[in-house]
């Protein structure tokens, strides 16, 4: 719903933005049917009102199903730890390999303030979501 409110203003009889005013419509017929079963009433009210519904009720209506395929994400964005304590972000491509993900998080800026001139003892990387590296000294 927030990302919806930011949303600026656009011309839905404008031939030009008629894809975006379909994908406003199906976030809206989506979200009416999300509200319909903690406020029913209201979720009727709206339904009716914007006409989006190719049923008559929106409790009739089906639920929305997810798109598998929309879920995957080709970059993942990765916490870098030195020593335990969080050093910086890295953005890490999906297929990477723990070496790959090694350089990428000591080219990091963070990174490298921090364990510039110390020996790296170790590092821990926790598949898509962590690297750890723990340094002496």
């Amino acid at each position: 719903m927030n990302t919806l409110h930011q949303v600026p203003a656009f011309d839905a009889g404008d031939v030009s933005q008629r894809g975006y005013a379909a994908v406003m419509f199906e976030a809206v017929d989506i979200l009416t049917r999300l509200l319909s079963p903690v406020v029913p009433h209201i979720a009727h009210a709206l339904w009716h009102k914007i006409g989006v519904g190719e049923v008559q009720a929106v409790i009739d209506a089906p639920w929305p199903t997810p798109d598998a395929a929309a879920l995957v994400k080709d970059v993942i964005e990765m916490g870098v730890q030195v020593n335990g304590k969080l050093r910086g972000r890295i953005a890490v491509p999906a297929t990477a390999s723990d070496a790959q993900i090694r350089d990428l998080a000591h080219a990091d800026e963070g990174v490298q303030k921090h364990t510039a001139g110390k020996p790296v003892k170790k590092v821990i990387i926790v598949p898509g979501k962590l690297v750890n590296i723990v340094v002496t000294g």
